[in-house]
């Protein structure tokens, strides 16, 4: 479903939840009622004519898209060509990591040695690779699901190992907000399934106050990293130590 679709969806619900009619519409904008119906039947209506409708009947325009682009089908996971793609350009996969954190294109240049030409190219490739939809004014919306994460054992994490573990574990881990453990236990099968659940929920906790914290300037964020792993394992030197 394309997005003016979309959006002309969420506006048809919410008059419904507001309980406004089509004759009800009709008679707030000036047109007859079959107008109305036919230009929700054809899902064909004007951005100027979008903006009056929310303006008569009370609803506010930014929730309509919003919601619209929220409802959008979404992937969880990028195909393993699209993450291939990305590794293979260190700047092209720091351009991805931006977006995904919301990063502005000012941000980007700001921050990184890279020229606004640099960055509008990136953008126009992630767009092609199916990340982002790069805007008019080199604004973007992410492809991705807010339970967006890279491929067990894709190209990323297999970069990320061999690249970023050893630096970030390189951090003492002391700074308000950080945390590092490293918990041993003896669990039966259902008891670890269980906690890895729980992980699952704790990966959807950032990613909403990931989303909820958008909303504050760019200087009250910091950049953090969630990094966990749990699985079945034995230190190395320790089962050479077991007794045959």
């Amino acid at each position: 479903m394309s997005s003016p679709e979309l959006v002309l969806d969420v506006l048809r619900a919410e008059l419904r939840t507001a309980s406004i009619t089509y004759k009800d519409l009709a008679g707030r904008i000036g047109v007859s009622e079959s107008s109305v119906k036919r230009m929700f039947g054809q899902k064909d209506m004007a951005l100027s004519r979008l903006a009056q409708i929310c303006q008569v009947t009370g609803i506010a325009l930014e929730d309509v898209l919003r919601r619209a682009a929220d409802s959008r089908p979404q992937a969880d996971f990028l195909t393993l060509p699209q993450e291939t793609s990305l590794v293979a350009n260190p700047r092209l996969l720091l351009m991805a990591i931006c977006c995904l954190g919301h990063w502005s294109l000012g941000q980007v240049t700001e921050t990184y040695r890279l020229t606004e030409p640099e960055c509008i190219t990136l953008l126009a490739e992630l767009d092609r690779l199916g990340l982002i939809e790069l805007k008019p004014l080199n604004r973007y919306s992410l492809r991705v699901s807010n339970a967006f994460r890279w491929l067990p054992d894709g190209p990323v994490q297999r970069f990320f190992r061999e690249h970023v573990v050893e630096d970030y574990f390189a951090g003492r881990f002391d700074r308000p907000g950080e945390a590092l453990m490293c918990l041993p236990a003896r669990l039966s099968s259902a008891s670890a399934q269980e906690l890895a659940q729980k992980i699952e929920q704790l990966a959807g906790e950032l990613a909403r106050l990931h989303r909820n914290d958008r909303r504050l300037a760019p200087q009250e964020r910091d950049g953090y990293t969630l990094l966990v792993g749990f699985r079945s394992w034995e230190f190395a030197a320790f089962t050479a130590l077991r007794r045959g």
